[in-house]
């Protein structure tokens, strides 16, 4: 797992991916994503080399533009690209039997 320092970074990760990038959009103050971090730091040990797993914070200036790129208007938001191409998203928190379902479903 990997935290994004800008929205350069992660246009990167996602053009040279070869493996699907799920990406969390976040923010530290909100508490659906406070709760769905764990969550994906465990998850992204046990999908380590099938996927990239990203976290990009939404306050932080740098990640501004994928923001609105994006089209973040909630949070927790997690997009799934592949070949660099956006494919899939989720809004809010997912439990880990969820979660795990929503990124067997893209390998």
């Amino acid at each position: 797992m990997m935290y994004c320092g800008s929205a350069e970074q992660l246009e990167e990760i996602i053009a040279k991916a070869e493996v699907p990038v799920f990406c969390d959009f976040y923010a530290n103050w909100c508490g659906p994503c406070k709760m769905i971090a764990p969550i994906f730091e465990e998850l992204a040990e046990k999908y380590h080399g099938q996927a990239y797993f990203v976290k990009v914070d939404v306050d932080e200036e740098a990640n501004e533009p994928a923001a609105v790129k994006y089209g973040i208007s909630a949070i927790p938001n997690i997009i799934v690209f592949k070949g660099g191409k956006q494919v899939d998203n989720v809004v809010g928190f997912l439990n880990e039997e969820d979660f795990e379902r929503f990124i067997e479903e893209h390998l």
